[in-house]
């Protein structure tokens, strides 16, 4: 495992467990989120920008990456050899990330762009809500597709902690 993709529905971990597992085994942590939100209140890179920024982190030889961005999960996918698919409860999910609003209120998380403060915002809820209905059969096509790749599949924050025991890592 040198380039692990993890993917899932926002609040579903993928950051902690990108985090943690960069902690376990010294690969540097790309979290999309940065790379794709400008400093500043959530205005986010030209496609063009994002695309040269993801680009150059990809040709590094070993790196973790969180994050769907739909439009280059199959890039991402080509470039990686492990991928870590979070499919988690929708209920989870919008809990984890209503706890994740009500934390960090008015700054920006670790993982997100410097500037980039939570606040509820009703259309993530909506995203959040619909997720597994519109990403969930698409994924698994995907990931049943893949023939050189190690894919973990984790459901539950019981599952994630015993993965991350596995790999020597730490509970999230």
């Amino acid at each position: 495992m040198e380039r692990i993709m993890i993917i899932g529905c926002g609040g579903a971990g993928k950051s902690t467990l990108a985090r943690k597992l960069g902690e376990k085994t010294g690969l540097p942590v790309v979290h999309l989120d940065q790379i794709w939100w400008a400093p500043g209140h959530w205005q986010h890179m030209e496609k063009e920008e994002f695309d040269r920024r993801l680009l150059e982190e990809m040709e590094k030889p070993q790196w973790i990456m969180d994050g769907n961005y739909n439009r280059t999960m199959e890039l991402r996918l080509d470039n990686c050899d492990t991928v870590i698919y979070l499919d988690m409860p929708r209920a989870v999910c919008l809990k984890n990330w209503i706890g994740r609003v009500i934390k960090n209120w008015g700054h920006a998380r670790a993982d997100m762009a410097e500037g980039c403060a939570e606040w509820f915002d009703p259309e993530m809820a909506a995203w959040i809500w619909k997720f597994n209905k519109q990403n969930r059969k698409r994924y698994y096509e995907l990931l049943n597709a893949l023939e050189d790749k190690q894919v973990y599949i984790l459901r539950s924050r019981r599952v994630v902690n015993k993965f991350l025991e596995q790999t020597g890592g730490h509970n999230v």
